[in-house]
């Protein structure tokens, strides 16, 4: 299952953004070969990498008063493959300590941790991360597809063994699947899963969440450093299953 896109020159930052034209079929997969010594990639990039972001130098004192803030209020949210049948009520009531999303044009929206900031990344739809851990961030791809369901491109492992190796991941990382399954939202198909990359000076614990809708391929994935993952992964979980597809 492969995945090939045209390379896109970077645009200007103030300049209305443009969306691909590119179909996408996950059958395209292999063609995409990422430089990880290149800003931007070849091809589209689903997610945020390391090597695109540069952590601040900071105090130990400045990181325990930053993490007491975005500790204040929060409310932990249940494993992510045990809340899929959450309603969006239920979401929003207990989005305390996020910030809310809503994109109009690709109709999607979800939530992110109070704190982060809003980067433009190239290839990317939206993209916010925490400055002071540079690993915890959450990004959000659209892509046209001819596709109709996510189930069309094969099994929630299959689907997401694919994107990790080929696209989630640097070639130079080496990378586990640890979970994957299949849950619904409003009628519509969602495939979530887990990894980890591992590159020679960190490990990156992450979710993802995939769905075809509109027309398009949309991707989230968020992370963090293996290191944090015990204390961001309610946050994280919280991230992924806020993630909704509504028609535009």
């Amino acid at each position: 299952m492969l995945l090939c896109t045209k390379t896109t020159l970077p645009k200007p930052k103030n300049q209305k953004k443009r969306k691909p034209k590119t179909m996408l079929s996950l059958q395209q997969l292999p063609c995409i070969h990422l430089n990880t010594n290149s800003r931007f990639q070849r091809g589209v990039p689903f997610v945020v990498r390391a090597e695109q972001i540069s952590s601040p130098s900071t105090t130990l004192q400045d990181k325990t008063g930053r993490r007491q803030l975005l500790a204040t209020g929060l409310t932990i949210a249940p494993w992510f493959l045990l809340s899929y049948q959450k309603s969006t009520a239920f979401a929003a009531e207990n989005a305390k300590g996020f910030l809310p999303v809503t994109d109009k044009t690709d109709g999607y929206s979800f939530i992110y941790p109070f704190g982060w900031q809003e980067v433009v990344i190239e290839g990317q739809d939206k993209v916010f991360k925490d400055v002071i851990e540079p690993l915890e961030n959450v990004s959000v791809t659209v892509f046209p597809t001819n596709k109709e369901d996510i189930r069309d491109l094969g099994s929630p492992q299959e689907v997401a063994a694919a994107l990790i190796k080929k696209v989630l991941a640097p070639p130079s990382q080496k990378t586990k699947l640890l979970t994957a399954a299949e849950h619904d939202v409003d009628g519509k198909a969602y495939y979530t899963f887990e990894f980890v990359a591992q590159a020679p000076n960190f490990t990156r614990h992450a979710l993802s969440t995939i769905v075809i809708a509109n027309g398009k391929f949309y991707t989230l994935t968020t992370g963090a450093n293996e290191r944090r993952w015990g204390k961001m992964k309610d946050k994280l979980n919280t991230v992924v299953d806020s993630f909704k597809i509504f028609n535009v």
